[in-house]
């Protein structure tokens, strides 16, 4: 199948690409890696008369630390993510996200600002920002704005990015030395999406008791969300098998699973639980 007609634009910087979304509003869309909107324009379900690619601002390419923080540009390819030196030292669990996403193909093209504005409540990137505690900032030609992972992430498909807005950057406090993590997915066989994918992150004190669990689960339910029934469940307490398989039995709570012809949603409910435990498991032997 084939898009409609559009216009192509390729934006030479961040305030050329605002410039042009203030020119052409809602008949706009920004082209980043292009494994989302353009599928969805070849079933016309999205029709934007005006593209506007961002892939070759280099501002948006970077991944540097600044303020003690670690700070990925929004164009920043799955495939930089996964291979960064400095994320795989200092964020693991990113690492491990970008590494599961799709193939080859796809970790080369995809970008992760493409991916989280997207919000696919089956893609990988969700449940590690979560656990993480991401920052992204958003632009737009009045100034900028932070928002943080939990609030990003608002429902189907939908962020809290508005209209007018870039997502430039995602912001991440490196890992402590004494942090483990794991990112876990039931994959589906022919996307490779998470049915399922849960990413935790473990601190232990100097007990080896949990001094701080974050989980972060994709795939379950209309968006990704913070499991914190299971956080709750495990702070302070020994990560022993009873225990953490008890606090995963949480990763389900308050949460309506999505049902397709993937998997029911009593089976995507138990998929989390199970999931939940073994993530849990992988970081606390680390």
């Amino acid at each position: 199948m084939f898009p409609g007609q559009f216009e192509y634009h390729r934006a030479t910087s961040v305030k050329d690409a605002l410039a042009l979304l203030k020119q052409f509003g809602d008949d706009a869309k920004l082209l980043s890696g292009g494994h989302s909107l353009l599928p969805m324009m070849k079933l016309r379900l999205a029709q934007p008369a005006h593209l506007i690619d961002i892939t070759r601002v280099a501002d948006l390419r970077q991944i540097t630390e600044q303020g003690g923080k670690i700070v990925i540009g929004a164009a920043a390819t799955h495939d930089q993510v996964a291979a960064s030196d400095t994320i795989r030292g200092k964020l693991g669990l990113l690492a491990a996200c970008a590494a599961a996403i799709g193939d080859v193909q796809v970790r080369n093209r995809g970008t992760i600002g493409g991916s989280l504005s997207h919000a696919d409540p089956a893609a990988d990137y969700p449940a590690g920002i979560l656990a993480l505690e991401a920052e992204m900032r958003l632009e737009n030609e009045a100034g900028a704005r932070t928002v943080k992972a939990e609030d990003f992430f608002v429902d189907l498909m939908t962020t809290a990015v508005k209209p007018g807005e870039i997502l430039t950057q995602v912001a991440f406090a490196p890992l402590p030395a004494n942090a483990g993590c794991a990112y876990l997915k039931h994959r589906q066989p022919a996307s490779g999406f998470a049915i399922v994918g849960v990413a935790a992150l473990v601190t232990l004190d100097r007990r080896g008791n949990c001094e701080r669990v974050r989980v972060g689960i994709t795939g379950l339910g209309a968006k990704a969300f913070r499991a914190k029934g299971v956080e709750n469940a495990l702070a302070g307490k020994a990560p022993d098998a009873a225990n953490l398989a008890a606090a995963a039995a949480h990763a389900a709570d308050g949460i309506d699973p999505l049902a397709d012809i993937h998997a029911s949603a009593d089976f995507r409910a138990e998929l989390a639980r199970v999931y939940t435990r073994r993530a849990l498991e992988s970081a606390t032997r680390k």
